[in-house]
């Protein structure tokens, strides 16, 4: 067997020579800390709503959650596929066409922003009532989510941005970003909340204000960038450039719009099967927002991991250097182990100390949302192992294959499991088609990797 040697300019990019640990704890760590900032702009406004407006502010906060995972999904799809692009583009040594990546990428996230926010203040009220708002819950939904619509535009390229500018070798500053926003969110909503006595309103303005910090930030990065080189040309609007994009980008989004999908499913399901069971309706809405947020931490440290893998592998990949390519992915998936585990000890030992965070409730409010934490994320230890794996393919181009993927846990195994589960357990087959789905997806992914993986090697035998 022997190693191809990297190119003289090949060697003498960081991500082509430095050790790949130090590149991953560089890349990943700040990404860890955006990603967790971005999830933890509906946490703290979850805690402070839990708090001064009770269960029913929970459940409306929850309720308008799928706005802000279709908002995510649209950033993933634009930000993660022109970062995707730059990064194979720079290995490749084509500076010209990864600034053309770039400039189209930022262009979409403006205009997708723009179209999203329109379409949202628009139907709000039918995609409320499709999101599972109850009749007690709606009115809170309905004024919380038409604030912080105004926000998603800003949002959408603050995320989009913070990919492109990881790409350009500056992750702290995209850390930064992210940071100031949520600061700044923290400190406003007990004010707008408890002191100016706006409630629920208070909290989504104060997202919205610190969104727009964020976004600030962000775009004050276009006359920074070290490694892209903008000419007027970069921004003009290319239809198969955009397609290119698009397609790199997929995997990440289509797996955030089946979370989606999933969310609507379950917050249904449970409202229905619910109402059938002691805990009514409002409980299981209100106990399943919390659950999934709480996951969500978990889920943006392993994204903050997959987005800090990307560029290095995308950039080995592109110049053949399998073997950091491997080490790289397996680096990766040991983080998460560690972080699963950690996860997995809280969810099954502290469940109740967790769900007080966001709020009071009755006996019978607890009872449900510890039986859901325990249930429903029982398999945390390896749910990261599918994310890390669709990402990874993603970082090769190899867009289809990295869609499908991402596709399994939520399209192909979860949404089927969640409607035919409850048909024999009831509500409890809401909670169980989690675990279930989580291991089948992780079976998969650990096949199609090690496929993908050994062609690699073998690829480098003479």
């Amino acid at each position: 067997m022997k190693q191809q040697s990297p190119s003289t300019s090949t060697a003498a990019n960081p991500l082509g020579s430095a050790p790949v640990g130090s590149l991953l704890a560089k890349f990943a760590i700040p990404a860890i800390i955006s990603m967790l900032v971005s999830a933890m702009y509906n946490i703290v406004d979850q805690i402070f709503i839990g708090q001064g407006v009770g269960y029913l502010g929970n459940a409306a906060t929850n309720v308008a959650y799928p706005f802000s995972t279709i908002c995510l999904a649209i950033a993933l799809l634009v930000g993660i596929g022109s970062a995707s692009r730059v990064s194979l583009c720079l290995g490749r040594k084509e500076p010209k066409a990864a600034a053309k990546a770039a400039g189209n990428g930022i262009v979409l996230m403006g205009i997708f922003g723009i179209i999203y926010l329109l379409v949202g203040e628009t139907f709000l009220p039918l995609l409320l009532k499709a999101f599972g708002a109850t009749t007690d819950v709606f009115p809170y939904a309905k004024q919380y989510a038409s604030i912080t619509l105004i926000g998603m535009p800003f949002l959408i390229v603050t995320n989009g941005m913070s990919n492109l500018i990881r790409a350009d070798g500056k992750p702290k500053y995209s850390m930064v970003c992210m940071v100031v926003g949520a600061i700044i969110n923290t400190i406003l909503d007990p004010i707008f909340i408890f002191v100016c006595d706006w409630g629920i309103a208070g909290g989504a303005w104060a997202t919205v204000i610190g969104q727009i910090f964020s976004f600030t930030l962000a775009l004050r990065y276009l006359w920074r960038f070290q490694t892209i080189h903008f000419e007027k040309e970069s921004f003009l609007l290319d239809i198969k450039e955009s397609m290119k994009i698009c397609s790199m980008g997929i995997s990440s989004s289509s797996n955030q719009i089946a979370v989606t999908v999933i969310q609507i499913i379950q917050y249904n399901s449970l409202t229905y099967y619910g109402a059938l069971t002691k805990y009514g309706t409002d409980i299981p809405l209100a106990a399943c927002g919390i659950v999934m947020k709480t996951n969500a931490i978990i889920l943006a440290i392993v994204t903050g991991i997959s987005q800090g893998m990307q560029p290095i592998i995308g950039f080995n990949y592109g110049a053949r250097q399998y073997h950091r390519v491997r080490e790289a992915y397996m680096l990766a998936i040991k983080w998460n182990l560690v972080v699963s585990t950690i996860a997995f000890i809280a969810f099954q030992f502290f469940p109740r100390s967790i769900i007080s965070l966001f709020g009071d409730g009755d006996e019978l409010y607890f009872e449900f949302a510890v039986l859901f934490m325990r249930t429903y994320i029982f398999m945390v230890l390896v749910n990261g192992v599918q994310l890390l794996s669709s990402d990874f393919f993603t970082a090769i181009g190899k867009a289809l294959k990295g869609a499908l993927l991402a596709l399994t846990r939520q399209t192909f195994f979860l949404i089927p499991l969640t409607l035919l589960l409850p048909l024999r357990f009831g509500i409890m087959g809401v909670l169980l088609a989690g675990p279930v789905a989580d291991f089948s997806a992780f079976v998969l992914s650990v096949v199609l990797v090690g496929i993908e993986l050994k062609k690699q090697k073998n690829s480098l035998i003479i």
